[in-house]
């Protein structure tokens, strides 16, 4: 009754197989990230072994073509608040003279930048509000010195630095702005699609009832 289960290495015998230790650390980091980012509880976050629901096959927006498909499958589902399922599946090495086709330092590298990416779209007001809270603090670094300035001379003494400070500080309004709106679109997007997912389920049952 999944939307998706997913074939869990990391909780069974990958660590002591895999004899990659950046390949472990990878896997571990983008669990521990996606997990803290999104709330969830995914076991394995990079296995390709998964099966899927029907709805969850004709909903996913295929965008990428290479190793960041895994990362993408998994954001959509805890998004769209699908069924996830963790299913302990044991992990051999892999047979000496067999080459990987994952790049360690090129395809993490994507995938890295698919998280931030899908985290900019899924989750916009987490993702751009910590980057506008930043640009504000840079700001209020910029500004202390001229305020001290000021009210020990009375006088502007950094005009290019007041300048600057402004400018990254109206940067970071417009960016938390920008990130509400987006935030807002995302949560009628995630709406529309249980609009969509209760018509779809009441379509299926009707059509188990007659028989089609």
């Amino acid at each position: 009754q999944a939307d998706m289960v997913v074939g869990d290495r990391l909780s069974s015998t990958y660590f002591e197989e895999n004899k990659r230790p950046f390949h472990n650390f990878g896997n571990s980091l983008v669990r521990t990230g996606i997990n803290r980012i999104f709330r969830s509880d995914i076991r394995d976050i990079m296995t390709g072994y998964r099966a899927f629901s029907y709805e969850f096959v004709k909903t996913f927006p295929v965008l990428s073509q290479g190793f960041e498909i895994e990362t993408e499958m998994t954001i959509h589902a805890i998004d769209k608040n699908m069924d996830v399922r963790n299913l302990i599946i044991t992990y051999r090495n892999r047979p000496e003279g067999s080459e990987s086709k994952l790049n360690t330092y090129s395809d993490g590298v994507k995938v890295i930048l698919t998280i931030i990416r899908l985290m900019k779209n899924y989750r916009p007001l987490k993702f751009l509000g910590a980057v506008s809270a930043l640009l504000a603090l840079i700001s209020v670094l910029l500004l202390a010195p001229v305020f001290a300035d000021y009210f020990r001379t009375g006088l502007v003494l950094r005009f290019p630095t007041l300048i600057a400070a402004s400018f990254v500080l109206m940067t970071a309004i417009n960016l938390l702005l920008h990130a509400v709106a987006m935030e807002n679109e995302c949560k009628k997007s995630r709406q529309q699609f249980e609009i969509y997912r209760n018509m779809f389920s009441a379509a299926k049952r009707a059509g188990r009832m007659t028989g089609h």
